[in-house]
């Protein structure tokens, strides 16, 4: 298979999934079969592909029951804000804690959510890397080069996708962590989104416009994607890794409306606690995100880098906060880029 053809299979079969993939047994299960949604964002389509059958097939084994599970993907924040709108999911998956406090806010997921699994319910984490075109052609190696003038930088919408409120947050961050100053940080991160061709919905749409579309000389996102577009093409591309990033956490919680209404409770809770399984944790790295196992981490050690990461609350003093000072309508983004 060409790598034309092969680029078109990858991308032409994320963009036209329906937003509620099925991923479990035949659609033609009992009705009694409890069916569970799970919300989650866009760039980990591919993990849960895996991940669901493979629950599917340990819990009939371990329970003698059957369950089904639907997939639904996005931005973060749209997801969020779909099932605080009435989205019937069992689980949520995200990959930013805010986008979790937030069904706390309209009733739907019950506060303490982060106490009820391990690693303050974040089984897996990522971070923020590039992914550039071979041969590096514009020189970038860390986040001063992408605010240099004529560098075209591709990143997802902070205002709608965790992915692109990381970039945002790792490249202030990286100002302070350094001993930069306030001021220093807003003025690093302004001239990056000057250099923003367009602001895509979520992190798969800001890979297409980058592979397939052809825009841009670097795209920002997490490890994992960059890791599977290299994987799946890798002649065409390179990944930089900067010298510090940001510690990017993947929380997950039940959503306490909707298994209660419909009795899902088990079902979901064995859902998300197989992620934090040692077959789980197998699966999470294989697709390149960080595992919390030791073991796993060792067994797939070659899917990671070496990178200083630092904390939403070493620098920003928790999500909340970073919400409020860099994202809430009125708040540092919106003052950048209405700039541009």
């Amino acid at each position: 298979m060409t790598t034309q053809n092969t680029t078109r299979r990858f991308f032409i079969t994320s963009l036209l999934a329906t937003s509620a993939l099925v991923l479990g047994l035949p659609l033609q299960a009992s009705a009694a079969t409890p069916v569970l949604l799970n919300a989650s964002y866009d760039v980990a389509r591919e993990l849960f592909k895996e991940i669901n059958p493979a629950f599917v097939t340990e819990y009939k084994k371990s329970t003698g029951e059957t369950v089904n599970i639907n997939q639904s993907h996005g931005g973060s924040s749209k997801q969020a804000r779909s099932v605080a709108d009435g989205m019937e999911a069992a689980v949520v998956t995200m990959n930013q804690a805010n986008d979790i406090d937030l069904l706390v806010d309209r009733g739907v997921v019950a506060p303490g959510w982060n106490k009820k699994f391990p690693n303050n319910a974040a089984p897996f984490y990522s971070t923020m890397v590039y992914l550039v075109r071979k041969g590096n052609p514009q020189g970038i190696k860390d986040w001063n080069d992408l605010a240099k003038p004529g560098v075209k930088v591709i990143v997802p919408n902070p205002k709608t996708s965790g992915n692109g409120r990381y970039t945002y947050l790792a490249a202030w961050g990286s100002v302070v962590k350094n001993k930069g100053t306030e001021a220093q940080a807003r003025e690093l991160v302004t001239r990056i989104f000057k250099n923003v061709p367009v602001l895509d919905g979520g992190g798969r749409g800001a890979t297409t416009t980058f592979t397939q579309r052809g825009i841009g000389d670097v795209l920002v996102t997490f490890e994992n994607e960059v890791n599977l577009v290299r994987a799946e093409f890798g002649s065409n591309f390179d990944v930089v890794y900067p010298s510090s990033s940001i510690l990017a956490e993947s929380p997950v919680a039940v959503v306490d409306k909707v298994v209660d209404k419909k009795g899902y409770r088990k079902e979901a809770t064995a859902y998300l606690n197989f992620l934090y399984s040692p077959q789980g944790q197998d699966i999470i790295a294989k697709h390149y995100f960080r595992p919390r196992s030791e073991a796993a981490f060792k067994k797939y050690n070659a899917n990671f880098r070496q990178i200083s990461l630092f904390t939403i609350d070493d620098v920003f003093g928790g999500w909340k906060a970073a919400q409020k000072k860099h994202f809430d309508d009125g708040g540092e983004f919106d003052k950048i880029y209405q700039t541009k």
